[in-house]
């Protein structure tokens, strides 16, 4: 079994035995035959990828991108640009910093600090969450140079154009570690080293046949569409923790649980919908997020580099 099959298998598992979350069977279908056929482009914001230039300089920014696309259980207290998300301010800042310097090398990264990261991106170098995001470059930056001749193209040409192999390599690496525990068994998610196989994609630093064997990057902004949506349903308890702002604990039950089922969900889905894959559900679902509706209403937080 692959990997990309054990978060798929895992999760499938989770959301069987769920206590606090559910799958409201009965609705997927519908709700997946209602989705609109999304546009041909399926990447990046060009506003916040980058992807013009030399194809090294690509895959150096959506290596280093997503090695820190984590941080939403700290966005109420950063930094936010006017009008924008978290991710956006921190994505926006990042391709400033490309723009104007060029990507940072990997000898470079390996060697960052808090203080250089945060001000790259308009924050306080102080923040804890500056501090776990130039661990995670740092690790980026020695796995590169050790593994791959210092070469950001080499990390994706490597896989030799599998994505699911890709996943493989990169879920070993602590920047894109993403796996927790629910009842005994290992339930990966791997949210991050995902996205970034799309990314490379998306951006022409790679090109991957098997995209459409990935999962759903399981995040906190896609689950809550489909809560909103009413393909999942949430106990009174954890609902009113989520409503009140209260943060979930990491790898908690509870936390586990909302990402397998959003998953497994989007797994009916794309079952539902043959000609759209998980990650193209996974587009429409997050774009869908972005509009009042949702933006409204709180979504569950986390602090963790998975998310």
């Amino acid at each position: 079994m692959s990997l990309v099959e054990e978060v798929r298998s895992a999760c499938a598992w989770v959301a069987e035995r769920a206590a606090s979350v559910r799958i409201e069977v009965d609705r997927v279908e519908g709700y997946a035959r209602s989705l609109p056929v999304p546009a041909v482009h399926l990447g990046p914001d060009p506003r916040l990828a980058l992807l013009e230039g030399p194809r090294e300089d690509r895959a150096a920014f959506a290596l280093t991108l997503d090695a820190i696309n984590f941080g939403s259980g700290w966005w109420p207290e950063i930094r936010r640009r006017a009008g924008a998300s978290g991710f956006t301010t921190m994505a926006l800042g990042l391709r400033e910093r490309f723009d104007e310097h060029g990507p940072w090398s990997a000898g470079e990264l390996a060697a960052i600090s808090s203080a250089e990261v945060a001000a790259a991106l308009g924050q306080d170098r102080e923040h804890e969450l500056m501090g776990l995001y130039a661990a995670s470059l740092r690790d980026l930056g020695r796995r590169v140079s050790a593994d791959h001749g210092a070469s950001f193209c080499a990390v994706a040409e490597a896989a030799g154009g599998s994505a699911v192999t890709l996943v493989e390599r990169l879920a070993a690496w602590s920047c894109f570690a993403d796996v927790s525990t629910y009842r005994g068994r290992r339930v990966p998610f791997l949210k991050r080293a995902q996205i970034v196989c799309a990314d490379l994609h998306h951006a022409g630093a790679s090109s991957f046949a098997d995209l459409d064997r990935l999962t759903l990057f399981a995040d906190n902004l896609v689950p809550h569409v489909l809560r909103v949506d009413g393909i999942l349903a949430y106990d009174a308890g954890l609902l009113a923790r989520i409503d009140a702002g209260e943060l979930l604990v990491h790898g908690s039950a509870e936390e586990v649980e909302i990402r397998a089922c959003a998953v497994e969900a989007v797994e009916r889905m794309a079952r539902a919908r043959p000609e759209l894959s998980a990650q193209a559900l996974d587009h429409l679902l997050w774009n869908r997020g972005r509009v009042q509706r949702y933006k409204s209403r709180p979504r569950h937080r986390a602090r963790c580099t998975a998310y």
